[in-house]
């Protein structure tokens, strides 16, 4: 009844921009959190950034003073602003809502947490 649906990757030069967007469909009441992660080939699952309803955030240190992770609660998305890109950064992207609370037969449900599907940035140097 979740879904996760990205949009905005591909392929940059070193020094350039990307925005990515994840928005969450369903009959969702409420998200508590919503980031962003990245796995490069060959290497485990890292967190890039993540931001509460409140706005509050956190970033990697890889990102931090490159990427701005922003939400807009009444749309149920997130957005990964991302520049001076490196190709360091190149992974696929993954948006994961966490803490979700949604609307199934007229019952409130709680669901732990839910990913996309992953979108493809490469970074070309």
């Amino acid at each position: 009844q979740v879904q996760l649906v990205e949009s905005g990757g591909g392929l940059v030069q070193a020094g350039g921009s990307l925005r990515l967007s994840c928005a969450a469909s369903g009959s969702i009441s409420s998200i508590t959190a919503m980031g962003w992660y990245r796995q490069a080939p060959g290497e485990q699952r890292e967190l890039v950034a993540t931001v509460l309803g409140s706005g509050l955030a956190k970033y990697a240190d890889s990102v931090k003073g490159r990427f701005t992770v922003s939400r807009d609660n009444a749309k149920n998305t997130v957005y990964l602003q991302m520049n001076s890109l490196k190709a360091t950064d190149t992974a696929v992207y993954y948006c994961r809502a966490g803490g979700l609370r949604y609307w199934s037969g007229g019952n409130l449900l709680r669901l732990d947490e839910s990913w996309g599907q992953g979108t493809q940035v490469t970074v070309s140097s």
